[in-house]
């Protein structure tokens, strides 16, 4: 985007100027001759800074799922309603704002230059996928964007809504086990020291957890800072170990064998895989091709090497449901359907089939786990918080007892 400063008669014959953000002058001129405006001078500002530009694009709206969505949706719609994609992009343009509609902007001019949408997209791999600009160049060339476009957006909104269920899943209890952190913290360093004082002066037999509650509560106080720089540079260490090399393997081997982490990554890996292949097969993208895009989707560098093996085996067979059964992640029921889509000749279709269907597996699976999740991390909770006030509660009624007993006397 540019700013231009422009000169224009309005439909009165009356002078007027001022300043227009537009990525090009042609777009400049065509936004003046949509508000009635007629242009008689333009030219682009040099004036703009960088720190202009960076705040601009800072307050700028970024583009989410929920934008990508709309896009595809709605360019798939204008093209099966007959629109050339020219002008179904100029509609889209009315309809977006922020970042998307610089994006869109720049698309439709990149097309008026000669390229293609596919080309247009893969300026913005943060945006649009590999596997999102391999289909739409399939859809171009095979004539059925259109129809590529309407699997894009049934495929995006799936593993947006299974994005969701999972951090559902998973948020819930950690709020809780963080609310319980939050409370263990203020007794440690609000209450335990106001009552450590007095139970010292009565010189009493504290029991020992108690007595262990009092210690950690004088670390937390006296030494917070260095525990603090202690967790940062335990947090950083694994962070650094995370990203090399053996660190990977060995974290990614180590989720695959954690029960409901293994269970998301595997079928996480099995509906990608299924989906995107179908997808890519329907729209006549190459296998080779095709297997790569969709080992580049998996993040589990176990599961992406035994698929990169299945991958060499494929292509110099031509047997996909043989070697997906070797690598070991994909169940029997997949397998079955894979293998029969081969015989029948309907590969694309059973691989979509498969895809769904373990999607809508996952799916219930998320939502049981949180009710299943829910009520176990409200109980560590509690107990976490239980045995915490009950060492402090404990000694102060031994106290109100001795006392009591003292004035008896």
């Amino acid at each position: 985007m540019a700013l231009y400063y422009y000169k224009a008669l309005s439909k009165d014959g009356k002078k007027t100027s001022g300043t227009l953000d537009a990525p090009s002058a042609q777009i400049a001129r065509e936004t003046l001759i949509k508000k009635n405006l007629y242009p008689i001078a333009l030219t682009a500002s040099q004036q703009e800074t960088r720190v202009s530009q960076f705040f601009r694009n800072f307050f700028q709206k970024n583009v989410d799922a929920k934008d990508l969505i709309f896009f595809t949706k709605q360019l798939a719609v204008l093209l099966k309603a007959g629109v050339p994609l020219l002008q179904a992009l100029e509609l889209l343009i009315e309809q977006t704002e922020g970042q998307l509609r610089s994006i869109v902007i720049n698309l439709k001019d990149s097309i008026k230059e000669g390229k293609s949408l596919a080309e247009g997209l893969s300026a913005y791999p943060k945006i649009f996928s590999n596997t999102y600009v391999q289909l739409v160049k399939a859809g171009e060339a095979s004539g059925k964007l259109e129809i590529i476009l309407d699997r894009l957006t049934a495929y995006i909104e799936r593993s947006e809504t299974l994005r969701k269920k999972i951090r559902g899943a998973l948020t819930m209890p950690a709020i809780q086990l963080a609310i319980a952190l939050g409370v263990v913290i203020l007794l440690l360093a609000v209450v335990i020291p106001s009552i450590s004082e007095t139970f010292s002066s009565m010189k009493m037999t504290l029991p020992v957890a108690t007595r262990a509650l009092m210690t950690l509560s004088d670390i937390v106080i006296n030494y917070y800072f260095i525990l603090l720089i202690t967790i940062t540079i335990v947090g950083g260490t694994f962070l650094w170990w995370k990203n090399t090399q053996s660190g990977s393997r060995a974290w990614d081997k180590f989720i695959l064998k954690v029960p409901m982490a293994g269970y998301f990554a595997r079928m996480g890996a099995v509906v990608q895989f299924s989906s995107t292949l179908g997808m890519l097969l329907e729209a006549g993208v190459n296998l080779e091709q095709e297997l790569s895009i969709v080992t580049d989707l998996i993040n589990n560098k176990i599961l992406v090497n035994k698929l990169e093996q299945a991958r060499e085996s494929i292509i110099k067979q031509g047997k996909i449901s043989e070697y997906l059964q070797e690598t070991g992640i994909f169940p029997a029921v997949a397998i079955y359907l894979i293998k029969t889509g081969e015989e029948s000749g309907t590969l694309p279709e059973m691989l979509l089939q498969v895809g769904t269907y373990y999607d809508s597996e996952v799916t219930e699976y998320a939502d049981g786990l949180v009710t299943k999740i829910t009520p176990i991390t409200t109980i560590v909770m509690g107990a976490i918080v239980g045995v915490v006030v009950m060492a402090i509660a404990g000694p102060i009624l031994q106290m109100n007892q001795n006392l009591g007993k003292e004035f008896k006397v």
